[in-house]
Parts: structure tokens; sequence; C-alpha cells
């Protein structure tokens, strides 16, 4: 009888919730996300996995940032998600403010739709060569969960240090978080993968026409604070869980030499060997614009940020002697067969390409 009885209650709560859901666009939250801050929302939209991407996109919003960042509870274990992120946490030396965490939302309780969403956002993608954080499926799906709205920014002092911290999700760049209590109304869409250039096999160098001004140098940048994982210049690493728990948006309990933890978090059972290494240098090339930006970058986007580890992650791929390398949604950002002299245009194309379509990033 007790048994029945708390059933019948836990039932009861979850038919509240879903009545207290408001109905909502992705439009909508975004042009006010603070206004739909600790609201239960139930969204149809679609959702994608990356690398360093969790989330569900309109890119009809006519936004910079046209995505809120998916998260499930703490303690669901589920295996979609990113495969490796960044995010900015203030040190327990952090001198600046410090926003109020959001109440931690209820465990998700593993249904058979739930199965399935997890299952076709972590079911990685056949293609030739390597591909990075490429899924086969996305997915679009009705969504119920709490949204966590803010102002994404990263304040800096007079001098450039950082003062403020804001956002959600990779890089902190997401003015809204979706913490998912549901998930119905599923519809796989499979990536196309197929349409890669034949590659040559040959041997190359890294092309002096790529857009960074100096490439071994930015790639330098982009290596030494991954480097030094182990030690007191706050960047750490864990495994990538993406999830909501009761510490999140607190103090850390470690230290760095300016206040700031970079909690790097990466998913290594889905990166082995070259591809871990280059996904480092992606999340490097992140950690060195945020806490060391070059003139001129010091309150870049997340387009102009994203732009630059993909780049620094074609110079890595290159270096290494990579026939291709290709990126979510089936971007090719460099293929050894390219003409002389292309190298520009094309890697231009498919990354500029990829951030507004894939990511919904604007400049």
């Amino acid at each position: 009888m007790k048994r029945l009885l708390a059933a019948v209650f836990l039932f009861a709560m979850a038919l509240s919730l879903h009545a207290q859901a408001v109905d909502a666009t992705v439009c909508d939250i975004l042009k006010d996300p603070q206004g739909f801050n600790g609201k239960t929302v139930k969204i149809k939209a679609t959702v994608r996995a990356g690398l360093d991407e969790f989330a569900v996109v309109d890119t009809s919003c006519g936004l910079p940032q046209n995505a809120i960042w998916l998260s499930y509870p703490e303690g669901t274990n589920a295996q979609s998600g990113p495969i490796a992120m960044v995010e900015l946490q203030p040190g327990r030396n952090f001198a600046g403010t410090v926003e109020e965490p959001p109440p931690p939302p209820a465990k998700l309780e593993w249904t058979k739709d739930l199965k399935q969403f997890d299952s076709l956002l972590s079911t990685p993608a056949k293609s030739n060569g390597v591909c990075l954080g490429c899924m086969r499926y996305e997915v679009a799906a009705t969504l119920t969960g709490r949204i966590d709205g803010t102002k994404a920014e990263i304040k800096r002092d007079a001098s450039g240090k950082i003062v403020g911290i804001s956002g959600f999700g990779n890089m902190n760049a997401y003015d809204a978080r979706l913490v998912l209590s549901s998930v119905t109304d599923i519809v796989p869409h499979e990536v196309d993968y197929s349409k890669p250039a034949a590659t040559t096999g040959k041997l190359v160098q890294v092309p002096a026409e790529f857009p960074v001004s100096q490439p071994n140098n930015q790639l330098h940048r982009a290596n030494e604070p991954v480097g030094r994982l182990v030690g007191k210049n706050g960047v750490l690493i864990g495994v990538n869980k993406n999830e909501v728990g009761r510490k999140s948006g607190t103090k850390s309990d470690s230290t760095s030499p300016d206040g700031v933890i970079f909690n790097t978090a990466v998913n290594s059972e889905r990166l082995k060997g070259d591809d871990l290494a280059q996904v480092m240098a992606h999340l490097g090339e992140h950690i060195a614009d945020l806490r060391n930006p070059e003139a001129g970058m010091e309150h870049a986007g997340a387009y102009q940020l994203e732009y630059r580890a993909w780049v620094t992650t074609a110079v890595y791929g290159i270096g290494q002697t990579q026939k291709t390398l290709t990126i979510p949604g089936g971007y090719v950002i460099w293929n050894s067969s390219w003409p002389k002299g292309n190298g520009v245009s094309n890697l231009e194309s498919a990354v500029s390409s990829f951030l507004s379509i894939e990511a919904g990033l604007s400049k």
C-alpha cells in the first residue's frame, strides 16, 4: 500500500511539473533569458552534440548566440553530451563578483524516451579520416526542463584581469541553459558525412596562408596552458559528465594566480591517441584566448573564439600529417588534396558554415 501511495505521489508530482511548464521557443528564451530564469519550459526544437557543443539550436533567431546549452541533472550518468569542454569558475581566491547559483534540479528518470535520446546523441558518425566530435544523428524532440538564464559575460578590469564570470556551457558562452527533466516526441535526423573530397595521401606542411598571424606561435599558446595541467596555474582536468550539481556556480576549492579556475573536461573514451592531443590543443586555444587574450581579442564573442580554436585544431592536424579533418555536420576544414593556395578560402568557408549552421553562432 505504501509503495502504491508513493507511486501515486510521484506521478502526481510529474503531472504538476508538466502542468506548470511554459510553452516557449528557443528564440523566445534567448531574447529574454533572465526573464525565463528559474522557469520550467517545454520546447520543441533540435538538439546537436559535437566536440564542445551540446545545445538546443534554432538558427532563425538572428542573435549572436542562437542556442541554449543543454545539461543533465546530477546523477544522470548519460553518455551523450560534448566530448570536451572548458568552463570558467571563480577560484577560492577570486576577488570579483560571483553570481548566486541556481537550486539543484531534481534527478532525471531513465525513461524509454530518454534512453533513445541519449543513445542517438552519443552514436559516433562513420566517416573517412579524422572526424572530431562527429555524431551520427541530431535529434528533434520536445524537451521539458528548468531554464537558467543570465547574460553570458567575462568581465575584465582596466588591466585585463577577469573580475566577473557569468554564462553557461563551453567557455561560459551561453546566455541560457536548459536542465532537462523529460524528453518526448523524438525524431532522429542522420547527418550526411558522405561529401568529403578524396584524399591523395600526400604529406604536407602547415600552409603559410592559414588565417593566423603566426601559426607556430598560435599553436604554442594553445598547448602551453594544457601542457601544465598539474600545477598551480588554475587549469584542472576531469571527466566530462555535463551534469548540473549542487556546487554548480559556486567558488572552487582550488586557487590560481588570477583567481580563475579553468575546468577542462574530456570524455577520453571517445578520444584516442592523436585525436585526444588535437582536442587538447583546441581547448588550450580557448584557455589562452580567455586568460591571456591578444590585443583586440579582450571582448571576443563565441564565434571568434570558436573560429580561432578550429583554425588551431586544423594547424595541429596538418602538423601531424593528417590527410583530412572533418568536423560535426560534415564540414571538411582540411584536405591534403586541395590545390595549393586554396587552404584559406576552403577553411574559412567550412568553419564559417559550421559555426553559423551547426553551432548557431554569428559574428
